[in-house]
């Protein structure tokens, strides 16, 4: 009888002991096996369906002008790089636009941003800013620091030209002998500088992005075509657009 049961406890024990080392197993199998991170999702496009790091070009964007009355400010013009359209004023106070067209002509840029008091989105959520580089669009492919951002600048005329209000996009040459050849039709020519003149925007939800002005002229788009006859203000311009946190302006 106690030969029974001293092999009875020994196999009770061969059994725990087998148990045991099979949870063991078990359970250092399941620790050795790494499940793989889910591959961050790079996006490809803003929310507003512009696609990211393509060029993006937009011709003969019209804008109200007066010549009757040149000195009165137009109505403003707000525009969306999301969504490479004219947004109503009603949303200036939103972040639906990221660049403003207005002052003389509406030939004046500015971004949306809800902490400026000259911003036409202030008050709004709008994280916006602005700047303008003396350097050709192709030659600009780092983002500027934020610090170098400005939230309520506004760029339109070049002190190159007449009326300048430090570096712009375009100079004005007023009696036609800047640019043009002095005559009557040369008078009152606005020119957009893409050669030497990049303006670089935070839009209001936080991308960036380089523009390249082209002309303010109806389907004319070298200095060649403008006169003072020529239909304006029609914008043409080209740009690519980045997503927030980029250093570079890549183009893919």
């Amino acid at each position: 009888m106690n030969i029974m049961i001293a092999i009875n406890k020994n196999r009770l024990q061969w059994v725990s002991a087998c148990l045991i080392l099979g949870l063991l197993f078990t359970s250092c199998k399941k620790d050795d096996i790494i499940s793989p991170e889910a591959e961050k999702e790079v996006p490809t496009h803003t929310e507003g369906g512009t696609p990211y790091y393509k060029i993006q070009r937009i011709e003969n964007l019209a804008v109200e002008t007066d010549d009757a009355n040149p000195t009165v400010p137009p109505t403003a013009v707000l525009f969306s790089l999301e969504t490479r359209t004219i947004v109503p004023l009603l949303y200036a106070k939103t972040n639906h636009w990221d660049i403003c067209f207005s002052g003389l002509y509406n030939s004046f840029l500015s971004s949306n941003n809800g902490q400026s008091s000259t911003s036409l989105g202030a008050g709004s959520t709008g994280t916006g800013a602005i700047a303008i580089l003396q350097k050709p669009f192709d030659e600009v492919t780092n983002v500027p620091a934020d610090a170098s951002l400005s939230i309520s600048k506004t760029i339109g005329t070049d002190d190159e030209g007449d009326f300048g209000e430090g570096t712009g996009w375009y100079l004005y040459d007023f009696g036609g002998t800047r640019r043009g050849d002095g005559s009557y039709n040369k008078q009152h020519v606005a020119y957009a500088m893409p050669e030497k003149r990049t303006i670089v925007v935070r839009t209001a939800k936080g991308d960036y992005a380089k523009i390249k002005m082209i002309s303010c002229y109806k389907d004319a788009y070298t200095a060649d075509k403008w006169f003072r006859t020529t239909p304006h203000m029609y914008f043409t311009f080209e740009f690519v657009i980045v997503p927030k946190g980029s250093t570079k302006f890549e183009i893919k």
